[in-house]
């Protein structure tokens, strides 16, 4: 891939840029003028070029990222011309890909999705359609996840919101601990470093079920037994999926009015 181009530098795309970049990729970086003191930091921190328009963006560069927000994208599409087989790779949750064969026509469309984490080369990158042609340099973000379709995908952005909400969690973890006396740094320390030994565990153990780990250790009549019943009496895992489903029913309600 010989040069990228970036329409719409916000935060997702910064991460993205900073994670290709801290990754080995060394070729150009192209970036949309809006957003000037963001792309300023890209500029000083990784050799990245500001062009004047996103017409200018999508006539040089070979691969274009879109990261606008999705109320923006059809103004965008007014303002580029992409190339025959030009790839595009959109950040853009909730616009399928028909939808961005419709706005690019002639551009060959994929999806992804991943998290901030790619700024550090350890996203989760979910990627829609299977496509060989870019897995090297999407990998450079993090772990791939490949899906078959749209429906893949849009629970693959479900998924992604967890990782926004996992924080929050981990965060009232961390306070109830500070609240009963230790120092924050050692509540923080001690809460990540169970998520990580339950991740190594997970990782380490695939052939089974992360029920069947969590039952190896919440055995009857130990502690964690004794809060596992009550997290499951006040039905906790109900909420989160529920809130799963508010995400996806949005998801789906927005493919369905295109």
């Amino acid at each position: 891939m010989h040069s990228i181009g970036i329409l719409g530098v916000g935060e997702l795309t910064e991460k993205l840029v900073r994670g290709l970049r801290n990754g080995g990729f060394d070729g150009p970086i192209l970036l949309s003028p809006r957003n000037r003191e963001r792309a300023a930091a890209l500029l000083a921190d990784y050799g990245c070029s500001t062009l004047q328009s996103n017409a200018a963006v999508a006539e040089q560069a070979q691969l274009l990222v879109v990261g606008v927000r999705p109320a923006d994208l059809v103004s965008l599409a007014a303002e580029v011309q992409v190339r025959p087989g030009q790839w595009l790779v959109s950040v853009v949750a909730g616009e399928s890909l028909s939808r961005l064969a419709e706005l690019f026509p002639g551009a060959r469309c994929v999806r992804v999705m991943l998290s901030y984490a790619a700024e550090f080369g350890q996203s989760t990158v979910a990627l829609t359609p299977p496509t060989p042609e870019l897995e090297p340099l999407l990998g450079l973000l993090g772990r791939l996840v490949v899906l078959a379709d749209d429906t893949q995908f849009e629970l693959g952005t479900v998924a992604a919101c967890m990782n926004g909400w996992f924080y929050f969690l981990l965060h009232d973890l961390q306070e109830w601990l500070a609240d009963k006396g230790l120092p924050q740094q050692q509540a923080r320390q001690l809460v990540l470093s169970s998520l990580k030994d339950c991740l190594a565990c997970s990782e380490e153990q695939q052939h089974e079920s992360l029920k069947a780990l969590g039952e190896r250790i919440a055995t009857p009549g130990t502690y964690t037994a004794d809060g596992l019943a009550l997290l499951n009496h006040s039905q906790a895992g109900a909420q989160w999926k529920a809130a799963c489903e508010v995400v996806l029913d949005a998801l789906l309600s927005r493919s369905a009015g295109h």
